[in-house]
């Protein structure tokens, strides 16, 4: 009596269990068809689509983790749309931006060499056509500086430089250029060496992107050029008096592409700022805008002492 009892439990035990097992086989059949289904949403395109767990799933952990899985592939392909988009941007600018000059550069030159325009009227014809053709060898100048930086093959030399000296050199250059625009210009800078770590050519590409941002668009009369040693950071500010920034395009302007609306000239390609701003960066450097709409702009790059 008492074993076929015990026999009769055990029955009911290996069967409860039985029924068990087979519940979560059936219930990870399902989630793993679940899953199957989620995946192939996925593929089709659809993102935004999660693989749904419960804790105390078995499938759980596998659910969490192909969630981690298809997330960052979600931001990477979020990346490649954003990067294309941009190219394709890119592309559209230099277009335009390319074209426009070069055909107003072939209509000067056409019109002079046909006889169309005489004498002094003709003089002037060229004297346009060479600016339009500096101004085409600056945008072609400045579009080589940035499939340079973004070039895998791209790299600085770093090395400790004098900068003082240095940024005489570089802005010497520029004092007739500042005096043909009717430009009053003020420069300090101590006597006294400062070392950084940085790229002379890079280097210089910054100073001069930063000068020819002020002549191409601030419209300013006066720009001031300063380097100060404060604790262990260099720094160089170029302010001019030209038509400032606006407080809603300031923090854009060293995005790629980006030009300011208002007021300011449309000549430029909207990468040379960037460029400055990779230059700066590739250099363990900081670069800084402060402005106000018809008072001032101010760009400070700042570098780390190296003595």
């Amino acid at each position: 009596m008492i074993l076929d009892v015990t026999l009769g439990i055990l029955f009911f035990l290996a069967l409860l269990f039985g029924m068990i097992c087979m519940g979560k086989l059936l219930g990870v059949k399902r989630q793993l068809q679940d899953m199957t289904d989620a995946l192939n949403d996925i593929e089709a395109g659809n993102g935004n689509r999660r693989i749904l767990a419960v804790d105390n799933e078995l499938t759980a952990d596998l659910s969490y983790k192909m969630n981690e899985i298809v997330t960052r592939y979600e931001e990477q392909l979020s990346g490649l749309r954003t990067a294309d988009e941009t190219n394709r941007q890119l592309m559209t600018s230099l277009s335009h931006d390319v074209r426009t000059p070069l055909t107003t550069l072939i209509g000067y030159l056409d019109a002079s060499h046909r006889g169309v325009v005489t004498g002094k009227e003709r003089e002037d014809y060229l004297e346009i056509a060479r600016h339009k053709a500096h101004d085409l060898k600056d945008y072609i100048d400045v579009l080589f500086d940035w499939f340079k930086l973004n070039s895998s093959e791209f790299a600085l030399s770093i090395e400790r430089v004098e900068l003082a000296e240095l940024t005489r050199n570089v802005l010497k250059d520029w004092i007739p250029i500042f005096e043909e625009n009717h430009l009053d210009y003020e420069i300090n800078i101590p006597e006294r060496p400062l070392f950084a770590k940085v790229d002379l050519d890079g280097y210089a590409r910054i100073i001069n992107n930063l000068v020819q941002n002020v002549i191409n668009h601030s419209r300013a009369t006066q720009i001031k050029i300063e380097m100060t040693q404060e604790g262990n950071k260099i720094e160089i500010r170029i302010t001019d008096n030209g038509i400032g920034i606006e407080k809603a395009d300031l923090p854009h302007i060293f995005e790629r592409l980006y030009k300011c609306d208002k007021g300011r000239s449309d000549k430029g390609s909207g990468l040379g700022l960037s460029i400055v701003r990779q230059m700066v960066e590739k250099m363990d450097g900081k670069i800084t805008a402060q402005s106000e709409p018809n008072r001032y702009t101010a760009f400070i790059v700042g570098f780390s002492v190296k003595n």
